[in-house]
């Protein structure tokens, strides 16, 4: 079986989390390889809803294996929380979920710190954070400041924690921020790493036995490629690399162990947050594909913008990615649109672009190159198969192929479990 890596291709929010449910059953192991408590992965499973952020989605198939690796970021009691809220639904997670102890740890402070910044900045530089310390957890990392996962099973943590908690009260005094109590959080912290000890132990070893010894690794992206540190719309971006290149470095894998990158994209375009989206729309349409697809943050509740598929975007995440093929998510929300837009290009200060500017300010001044397709006006939520689809849904799937370069493996026509079918001879490569 092959080694999977599968990534968002637009600004997060795409449907992995059901996604990766899907191929799962494919899968032995499932590593979630960068991001934090940021990042949310909706599964339906019949009427039972599920909303994990940190744990991989892989732990709702009986029997699979998780893994927490090195690229995370992990908040321990958030962690705890999704562990304790799981287990209550009869889900286990004892040996079946294992955390790396090379994992940078989140703590209040880091949450303390992203609040204030985002808080103290002009509306114009709002990044859009969820608040739940990434970006200063990720600071740390690069500053060689951070604690990881090791840190906390040592005999000196509290040493090194008061250390970190003085520090970050510094800069929060100094913003005229309310600063943290050490000995409250040590108190609080104490129980929690009990908890978790079991579950933190050295992943790269185990995850690259496991695959010397025959077995199968989904390698499991949150957010998404445009919100890549490097090669998303930064600086509205999230801390991480949310692109394929991550699955390695935030796993101990090596590259050539990966067989293939399963892109998931909407049959549409969303983004949560600040930041340039060309092909967002501020009109009744938008509302209606937000209302139709649910669109609202799985980790924030914050609405999502809404906009037309944008095929520049797509192929920019299949030339940075290598994207095998797409997972192709809520074809059914555009059902009752009766005219659908494409942006297959932009306009940029007299020029046509066909590729994403690096420059903020000049994405900011695309204005997208449409062309049009008629809707379908048919109901594809039970829909099970390709030959099911009608002809104008089908030929508007084989047109986002074109123009992106990469063919539709998998379809999702609803948020259920069984709303999702593969097109054979091109998803034949995960089994």
């Amino acid at each position: 079986m092959a080694n999977t890596v599968l990534i968002g291709a637009q600004w997060g929010d795409e449907g992995k989390g059901k996604i990766i449910d899907v191929i799962t059953e494919r899968h032995d192991w499932i590593i979630r390889y960068q991001g934090g408590n940021n990042a949310g992965h909706t599964v339906e499973i019949g009427q039972d809803k599920y909303v994990l952020h940190l744990l991989p989605s892989g732990i709702l198939r009986e029997g699979k294996k998780c893994v927490i690796g090195n690229g995370v970021v992990v908040d321990p009691f958030a962690l705890l929380k999704e562990i304790d809220e799981v287990e209550s639904r009869g889900i286990s997670t004892a040996g079946r979920l294992f955390v790396s102890d090379r994992a940078h740890v989140i703590f209040p402070y880091h949450c303390m710190v992203d609040a204030c910044r985002e808080g103290l900045a002009s509306d114009g530089d709002k990044i859009g954070t969820t608040k739940r310390g990434i970006g200063p957890a990720y600071a740390d990392k690069a500053a060689r400041v951070g604690l990881r996962m090791a840190d906390l099973l040592q005999p000196d943590r509290d040493v090194l924690l008061r250390k970190r908690v003085e520090d970050n009260n510094r800069v929060l005094e100094a913003w005229g921020a309310a600063t943290l109590d050490a000995d409250s959080l040590l108190e609080q912290l104490a129980p929690v790493v009990e908890r978790i000890r079991p579950y933190i132990t050295d992943t790269v070893p185990l995850l690259n036995r496991a695959i010397a010894e025959g077995a199968s690794v989904l390698f499991e992206g949150a957010q998404g490629t445009m919100l890549d540190l490097d090669f998303g719309t930064y600086p509205f971006v999230t801390s991480s690399s949310a692109s394929s290149g991550g699955a390695c470095t935030g796993s101990g894998v090596p590259p050539h162990r990966i067989n293939q990158v399963v892109g998931v994209i909407k049959a549409y375009t969303t983004r949560v947050g600040e930041g340039p989206f060309p092909t967002e729309l501020h009109d009744a349409t938008g509302e209606a594909l937000r209302k139709a697809g649910n669109e609202f943050g799985a980790t924030t509740g914050r609405p999502r913008r809404c906009g037309w598929f944008d095929a520049v975007v797509a192929r920019h995440s299949v030339m940075i990615n290598g994207i095998t093929f797409w997972a192709l998510t809520k074809m059914d929300v555009l059902d009752e649109v009766e005219t659908i837009r494409i942006a297959v290009a932009y306009t940029c200060d007299g020029q046509r672009l066909e590729t994403v500017p690096a420059h903020v300010g000049a994405l900011e001044r695309c204005a997208p190159v449409y062309e049009e397709m008629p809707g379908w006006m048919t109901k594809t939520s039970g829909m099970q198969s390709w030959d099911e689809l009608p002809d104008a849904a089908k030929n508007y799937v084989r047109r986002l192929e074109t123009l992106t370069g990469a063919r539709a493996g998998i379809i999702s026509v609803g948020p259920q479990r069984a709303s999702t079918f593969i097109i054979p001879d091109v998803f034949g490569g995960v089994a």
